[in-house]
């Protein structure tokens, strides 16, 4: 199993990003990381906090993630349930920022989500894909990528670097992971989100849940009907271990 928990690791650092992999360690996949382990003061505690700036998907987004999410728990009885701590979302910026600085971010994201107007995007989901970890993997529901989501993005980035830091310690994360090597590579990851998971290496997705291989092998080759969605609304995450988007910092609706 410990084979199986670092495979995973790496393979979902390498596409998607950490919070793929945290999804099922929280789902009691990986020894020493169980549910309910926020630490709400964590914020407060350190001089720097790892965030993740998100859009929430509507309802039709919502109820697809669900359903699939459903179809894979009934494969996989050991994967995790898309609930308050594991809410569907779409990533659009990772970062270090100093604490006391966190009122500024929000401020600065909320102007940059309002001159966008994100309700009004017209998002295309167009395909299964999954992140492999030995035995099992992480789906995902891909989003095109679009001229839109790349400007917001882009802005998004410009918005907040006045506030962002090279790197951070474990200590900017709501808990430690299970080891030093893992720490070192949420960290590094968030560290270059800018600019290894930027412009034309970014892949918007909404995670689903987990599966054994065998049957995700299955699952992308299945007819996808391709559909449009909107965003709900925008949140600022406080980051936990394996790059979940662990506590609720800040949302507009």
């Amino acid at each position: 199993m410990q084979s199986t928990v670092g495979a995973t690791i790496r393979a979902c650092l390498s596409y998607a990003g950490p919070l793929l992999a945290l999804l099922f360690f929280t789902a009691g996949l990986a020894p020493g990381v169980t549910p309910g382990f926020v630490q709400t003061a964590a914020a407060q505690q350190n001089p720097v906090t790892a965030i993740d700036i998100l859009l929430e998907p509507d309802s039709t987004m919502l109820q697809r993630a669900e359903a699939d999410n459903a179809r894979l728990l009934a494969i996989f009885p050991k994967g995790y349930s898309l609930d308050a701590s594991h809410r569907p979302h779409i990533t659009i910026v990772q970062r270090f920022v100093r604490t006391d600085n966190l009122d500024k971010v929000f401020a600065a994201a909320e102007k940059v989500f309002a001159a966008a107007n994100v309700a009004s995007m017209k998002l295309e989901a167009y395909r299964y894909h999954y992140t492999p970890g030995g035995d099992i993997g992480v789906a995902n529901i891909e989003v095109r990528s679009s001229a839109e989501l790349l400007k917001l993005q882009q802005e998004m980035i410009a918005a907040v670097s006045q506030y962002t830091l090279e790197t951070g310690p474990i200590g900017a994360f709501t808990a430690p992971q299970a080891n030093a090597a893992e720490d070192a590579l949420l960290i590094d990851y968030v560290a270059t989100f800018v600019p290894k998971q930027i412009g034309d290496h970014y892949h918007p997705h909404v995670s689903l849940g987990v599966a054994t291989r065998d049957y995700l092998d299955k699952m992308v080759t299945d007819p996808f009907a391709a559909f449009t969605f909107s965003p709900a609304g925008a949140a600022v995450y406080h980051l936990g271990p394996y790059g979940t988007a662990a506590k609720k910092l800040k949302e507009w609706k």
